[in-house]
C-alpha cells in the first residue's frame, strides 16, 4: 500500500513539473508574439483604465496573456486581462458589449467564433497600455 501512495505521489509530482515546463513554453511564446507586434512601437504614457471605442479600430490576440487593441494615428493599446484570455486565439474575435462608448477595466468581453456565432468563453480586461509607432 505504501508504494502505491508513494507512486501516485511521484506521478503527480512528475505531472506538476511537466505541466509548468508547458505554461513556462506557452508564456514565452506568448511574450515572443507581443514582442514582434510592438517592435516598431514605444511605450507612450501611462496606463489607462478606459478607451473611448471611437479610438479603436479592432483587435487581435498575441497569446493568452495581452489583447491589442489598434488604434487611430499609428496607436496601439495593450490589455493584459489579470486572468488571462485563453480562449481568445486565431479565428476567435471578441464581442464587445459596453454601455457609454469607453471600453474600461473590468467590463467582461466575449470570446466567440465569427463563423458559427458560438461564444466559447469570457474575459475581463484590465489597464490599457499605450504604445505609439516609432519614426523612423
Amino acid at each position: 500500500m505504501k508504494h502505491i501512495i508513494a507512486l501516485a505521489a511521484l506521478t503527480f509530482t512528475a505531472g506538476c513539473a511537466v505541466s509548468a515546463d508547458a505554461d513556462a513554453q506557452t508564456m514565452a511564446e506568448d511574450q515572443a508574439a507581443l514582442s514582434a507586434e510592438l517592435s516598431n512601437f514605444r511605450p507612450s504614457g501611462p496606463p489607462m483604465s478606459c478607451v473611448s471605442l471611437r479610438n479603436l479600430r479592432g483587435n487581435r490576440s498575441a497569446g493568452e496573456g495581452a489583447i491589442i487593441f489598434d488604434g487611430l494615428s499609428g496607436r496601439k493599446w495593450v490589455n493584459r486581462p489579470p486572468a488571462g484570455c485563453p480562449e481568445l486565439r486565431a479565428g476567435r474575435a471578441l464581442k464587445l458589449q459596453v454601455s457609454g462608448g469607453r471600453l474600461c477595466r473590468g467590463d467582461i468581453v466575449s470570446v466567440y467564433d465569427p463563423l458559427t456565432n458560438v461564444s466559447s468563453g469570457s474575459c475581463g480586461l484590465g489597464d490599457f497600455e499605450p504604445y505609439q509607432r516609432q519614426r523612423r
